[in-house]
């Protein structure tokens, strides 16, 4: 690995339960609202007359409502644990908190009114360039506890002013890696595919044997499956007043009529489309997800992994197995550019989605690693320049149909890779360098803050 890179990041930073409708404007502010909440209970004295506020700035506040960062602040605030449970988070919050006057921390009642207490300011402060910025603010008589953070994407998270604790491998990782040309390099020396190589890390970090890891992968794979389930019989109309409804259901049987001649040719792709429109529309309903990288791009992979599985008759372990490529790959892009739709637009996360179930679903087809790597490479190429521009600040208008064209654009790269022989012209990690620089000319119109594109034109 290159002199000042990283410390290894696991993939399960990236591909973890949560919950909707987006990892970084809702999964990211509830995880920094319990960061926060641990250290003031460090800080309280019991009984002590205390009161809190939320800035919310910059993204977080342009799209946060759509987001429901509010309800996940005052999750976080109260210590729930939604994306562990697997329950949604609860609309009915704020008007709990209102009635008790605020938040309950050590024995201490914390006044907190959400709707006065959370302040929505678009502008970003002076000290902090990042689009998704808040700081928390308590008052405990006369003394002031503040803490500021970002919320990268993903669900992952930063301090400002003060440097997080990151994960240290409980063992030396054996094949450290920050770019695709890293994970290439060393597979051509060991002869080992991807999927080992990160199955190796991933022991490494977590000190546990490679039966374990798997059954961690294992265990996202069911939570893939049971929401596109989930999303499949679900019915009606989506929330936030858009009056978006549920198509998944509906797609999926078009799906199974078309099977039959003549118009076979559509069943696979309608079907990779349901199960997309499955996941995204409970995402966008505020369910319990798998990030994959982000909670926006959830439905990509899964989609694209269970039309492979049926296709090619694969046991859910082997698939469980792609998931190690598929988030090494999301890790390189994380390395080399972003996986925040704030940052660098939808790319940054259905792009990546796309390049991450590409790569994977190459490799489960018995693809080498130059062939991987040419599958990521096409399907992020071809979402370059993606903005991120959510109607009404919701996860549902375009980002729904996102995700199922995503899927189908992975399917065709991983198809395009394992009929190539894995030679192709633009590398990988140029491929993601070109997504950074793309991202950082678009303008903060098109950059997760509905003030540009679709979200400025209306329903």
């Amino acid at each position: 690995m290159a002199r000042g890179s990283p410390a290894y990041q696991s993939i399960f930073s990236i591909l973890r339960p949560a919950v909707g409708p987006s990892s970084s404007h809702t999964l990211g502010p509830l995880l920094c609202a319990r960061d926060f909440r641990a250290r003031i209970e460090r800080a309280l004295r019991r009984g002590a007359a205390a009161s809190l506020r939320v800035e919310l700035y910059g993204s977080l506040a342009a799209t946060g409502k759509g987001h429901r960062t509010d309800l996940a602040l005052i999750a976080g605030l109260s210590g729930e644990r939604p994306e562990e449970d697997g329950s949604a988070l609860a609309p009915e919050s704020v008007a709990r908190v209102q009635a008790a006057g605020g938040i309950a921390v050590k024995g201490t009642l914390v006044r907190f009114d959400p709707a006065r207490d959370i302040r929505w300011i678009r502008k970003l402060p002076a000290w902090s360039a990042h689009p998704n910025t808040m700081r928390f603010v308590l008052t405990a008589g006369r003394a002031k506890h503040a803490a500021a953070y970002v919320s990268l994407g993903a669900g992952l998270f930063t301090p400002l002013g003060r440097k997080p604790a990151a994960p240290r491998p409980a063992q030396p990782i054996p094949y450290p890696y920050r770019t695709m040309h890293d994970l290439l390099a060393i597979s051509e020396a060991t002869g080992y595919p991807i999927s080992l190589l990160v199955l190796a890390d991933e022991t490494a970090f977590a000190g546990q044997n490679a039966s374990t890891v798997l059954e961690r992968l294992d265990h996202l794979w069911r939570l893939m499956k049971a929401t596109i389930e989930r999303g499949l019989a679900a019915e009606g109309e989506l929330p936030g007043g858009l009056g978006v409804m549920r198509r998944a259901k509906q797609i999926w049987e078009e799906s199974r009529r078309r099977v039959s001649h003549p118009e076979a040719i559509l069943a696979p792709a309608l079907k990779a489309d349901a199960y997309a429109f499955a996941v995204a529309e409970e995402n966008a309903a505020g369910g319990a997800i798998v990030t994959a990288p982000t909670a926006g791009s959830a439905g990509v992979i899964p989609a694209v992994l269970k039309v492979w599985q049926e296709d090619l008759a694969l046991p859910d372990r082997t698939v469980a197995r792609g998931l190690l490529t598929a988030g090494a790959v999301g890790i390189v892009i994380k390395n080399l550019a972003s996986l925040s739709g704030a940052e660098v637009g939808c790319q940054g996360e259905v792009g990546s989605a796309a390049a991450m179930a590409a790569a994977a679903a190459a490799e489960l087809a018995g693809a080498i690693p130059a062939q991987v790597e040419a599958a990521a490479e096409v399907a992020i190429e071809h979402h370059l320049g993606m903005t991120c521009d959510p109607v009404a600040g919701l996860v549902q208008i375009p980002c729904i149909e996102r995700n199922a064209m995503g899927a189908v654009k992975a399917l065709n790269a991983a198809a395009v890779s394992l009929a190539g022989t894995g030679r192709h012209l633009i590398s990988f990690d140029a491929a993601v360098r070109a997504m950074w620089r793309t991202g950082q000319d678009l303008r903060t119109a098109y950059r997760e803050t509905a003030r540009g594109g679709l979200a400025v034109e209306g329903v």
